[in-house]
């Protein structure tokens, strides 16, 4: 009888154990990697994509959120930044776009890439991804080197006006803000935007090396990206883009230079498309825990930035009404192919 009660319970056992190991394996990783089912959301390493080369605004970003995230426990998973440079962030945003139903993995884009996509004639644009949520503005900041002969905007502009072509400038990806607002500040100046000597660099670190380098007259970029270097004696800020002077520079604003020019860059993410609704879901609400943190509240101080926090279906109205702006922006300025 024992032998034979033994002999019963194997198949019960077994069976038992199968479920158990289907329990196991099944964390919802099928498709494009997404959570269904009962398991938790992120269920392995969530990914952020910065579509640009170490050192600039993007990359920065997500380093930052990759930081906050960890360090105040938002995600129990680990968070990775890759970064994917190239054309004012579009070959990133193509690499996500066809990435579809990836719910692990997200892109820091902003201002710069609606303009990129504009100049690069792109054939993905942001109507193939998922909006999640714009994080952050930041006001423009326009510097050279600390030996400079230019000591005031004033200075610089009177040269802009006389022949932008002679004025090397370097910024960022083509079509991108800091291209935008050198051609606005052109043409508040006089002078033909379509001529600006723009130099256009894929990643910010190797833009501030040409700076600091003498290769070129002026830089600009985000005032987060140039204020150390402006703190330590290595760059002159001329001016700011911002309406008002801003605390994290000592600089004034274009305006109070006689430049009647005012714009700031923002930033967000995107996922790629065909999300289902739960990792959708679950992607804003793990950005707006983020948002939410003390750590995230001592980066924006840290670094200047406002605080701009939109998420999901308004951030989607908002990028609607921002590619629209931008196109009409940069086709007056003569930027678009």
């Amino acid at each position: 009888m024992p032998t034979l009660l033994r002999r019963m319970r194997i198949p019960a056992l077994l069976a038992a154990l199968a479920l158990v190991a289907t329990a196991c394996v099944d964390d919802g990783g099928g498709g494009g990697g997404g959570d269904s089912g009962g398991g938790g959301f992120p269920s392995r390493p969530v990914r952020i994509m910065a579509p640009a080369a170490p050192g600039g605004g993007w990359d920065q970003t997500s380093r930052i959120a990759q930081e906050v995230m960890e360090q105040a426990k938002i995600v129990p998973t680990k968070v990775e930044v890759f970064n994917v440079p190239g054309a004012g962030g579009t070959i990133g945003l193509a690499q996500l776009a066809n990435d579809k139903g990836n719910g692990h993995l997200i892109m820091t884009m902003g201002l710069v890439m609606i303009g990129a996509i504009e100049t690069n004639d792109s054939a993905v644009d942001l109507t193939q991804v998922t909006p999640i949520a714009q994080l952050t503005s930041e006001y423009e900041a326009i510097v050279v080197p600390a030996d400079s002969k230019y000591k005031t905007l004033e200075d610089f502009a009177a040269d802009l006006k006389a022949d932008p072509s002679k004025l090397a400038i370097a910024g960022g990806s083509a079509g991108g803000t800091d291209q935008i607002l050198a051609g606005l500040m052109a043409k508040a100046v006089g002078a033909d935007p379509k001529k600006v000597n723009y130099v256009a660099f894929s990643g910010g670190g190797e833009a501030l090396a040409a700076i600091l380098g003498g290769k070129v007259a002026a830089g600009i970029s985000g005032i987060g990206e140039f204020s150390e270097q402006v703190k330590a004696g290595k760059l002159r800020a001329l001016a700011v883009s911002a309406p008002e002077r801003v605390a994290s520079m000592d600089a004034p604003t274009m305006k109070e230079a006689g430049v009647d020019v005012e714009l700031a860059n923002w930033r967000g993410m995107v996922a790629p498309p065909d999300l289902p609704a739960d990792q959708k879901q679950g992607l804003i609400d793990l950005v707006t825990k983020m948002h939410d943190s003390q750590q995230w509240k001592d980066a924006l101080a840290k670094n200047g930035w406002d605080d701009t926090f939109m998420a999901g279906d308004e951030f989607a109205t908002f990028l609607t009404a921002e590619q629209a702006r931008v196109k009409t922006i940069i086709t007056e300025l003569g930027l678009a192919k």
